[in-house]
This record gives structure tokens, sequence and C-alpha cells, in this order.
């Protein structure tokens, strides 16, 4: 009985230490869940922040992408058209140099051109001064201005060639136009007031005002002559024809044959 009571009380004994064991074994493995717990909480915290900047990053990098294709693009499009561009610059030195040779040019033709003009004022001075007399005065001013210009550093060397050929073409026109004006000649020492007429260069005529006396340029001569009265009433009619009072028609007139 006492045997038996020992080993009641040791087994009670063992009995209280493995339960105070378990026990103390289900408080820290509960104390431990909590900690477990809260370190996956932040964990699943941790993780949920790394996913936010690892999708953060990733949008970066697409924008990133974006701005980088559409820089490639903006390059190559630069480069087409900087390439562009050097083809118009290289064309326009091109231009540049043609032009560049041409003012050089320029510069040689003046050097021929100016003594030209000057030989072609000397020749259409000769040349008013041995042809009849059609408004002499009025031709020889105008080559006295082409002398002037020809003196005057402000006018173009273009210009100047260009009133000098306008004056060649007022020469031709006195040889193709009908025209009667009024002047002077002398008739034997006397200063007469006259109607001229001229039929081109064909022949120059003179009437006195008061249609009594007509007379025709002897070119030869260099001097006018008195035209019989056989003639007189012809020099009128075409003096009226040139002013357009009677219209044109045929008439007489003391014309000299080229010889």
């Amino acid at each position: 009985m006492g045997t038996m009571s020992n080993m009641s009380k040791r087994t009670l004994i063992a009995s209280t230490v493995m339960g105070a064991f378990a026990l103390t074994g289900s408080a820290v493995s509960a104390d431990t869940l909590d900690k477990l717990h809260e370190e996956e909480a932040k964990i699943h915290a941790a993780a949920a922040k790394s996913q936010e900047k690892i999708n953060t990053l990733f949008e970066q990098s697409q924008e990133l992408l974006v701005e980088y294709r559409q820089t490639v693009d903006e390059t190559e499009n630069l480069k087409v058209y900087n390439d562009y561009i050097a083809s118009l610059v290289a064309d326009q030195q091109r231009s540049i140099d043609s032009l560049q040779r041409q003012i050089d040019s320029i510069e040689d033709t003046k050097k021929g051109i100016v003594p030209l003009m000057f030989r072609m004022i000397d020749s259409l001075e000769q040349f008013v001064k041995l042809d009849r007399p059609i408004h002499l005065e009025e031709r020889l001013e105008r080559v006295e201005r082409l002398r002037d210009l020809m003196a005057n550093s402000n006018v173009t060397v273009s210009e100047q060639f260009r009133q000098v050929i306008e004056a060649y073409l007022v020469e031709v026109e006195y040889g193709t136009k009908i025209n009667s004006y009024q002047g002077t000649i002398d008739a034997n020492g006397t200063e007469v007031t006259v109607d001229f007429f001229n039929l081109g260069r064909a022949a120059l005529m003179a009437l006195s005002l008061d249609q009594s006396s007509a007379w025709v340029w002897n070119n030869e001569t260099r001097a006018w002559e008195q035209l019989s009265d056989d003639y007189v009433s012809s020099v009128v009619d075409a003096v009226k024809m040139a002013n357009n009072v009677i219209p044109a028609d045929l008439i007489k007139l003391p014309i000299r044959a080229a010889e």
C-alpha cells in the first residue's frame, strides 16, 4: 500500500510537471504564432511595396521606352531633314558660285562695252551731222545727253547702254515716219520761218508760212534749194497730210534717186 501510494504520488507529480510543460508549451506556441503572423504581415506589406515599386519602375521603363522610340524616330526625321537642308545649301552654293562667275564676266564685259558705247556715241553724232537735218537740234542735244550720261557715276553701265541703244532706235524711226513741224531755215542769207515736211529720210522740204515758197534740202551740197512753183502746191498738200488735215494721197515731190 505504501509502495502504491508512493508511485501514485510520483505519477501525480509527473503528470503535474508534464501538464505544466504542456501549458508552457501552449503559451510559447501562441506567442510564436503571433510573431509569425506579424512577420508574415510585414513580409506581405514589404512585398506589396516592392510590387508597387516594381510596377512604378515598369511604368517608368515603358514611358522611357516610348520616349526612346520617339527620340529615335525624331532622330531619323532630323537626319532626313538635315540631308535635305544640306542638298539645298549645296544647290545654293552652286548658284552663288554661278552668280559670282557671271559677276566676274560682267566686269570683263564692262571693260569692252564702255569703249564700245563711246564709239557708238561718236558714230551717232557723225551720222546726225551727215544726215538730212530732220529735228537737227533735238538729235544733237540727245547725243550731248548721252555724253553727260557716260560721265555720271550714279548711272549703271546697263542703263547707259540702254539709253545709247534707245537713241539709235529713235534715229531709225526718223527714216520710217512722215512728219511735219515748224522751224527756221537760211534761204540765201535770210532766216525764214517754215513748216518742215520729211518723207522718212527720202526727202526733207520746207514751206513758208504764207505757202508761197517751198524749198528742198540737198544733202550733197548741204544747202536749201528753192523749188519751182510747180512743186509748191504739192508741198502744201504734203504738209497737210502730215498734219492729218487731208487724207493721204499721191503727190509729186522732188526726190533724188539713190546713187
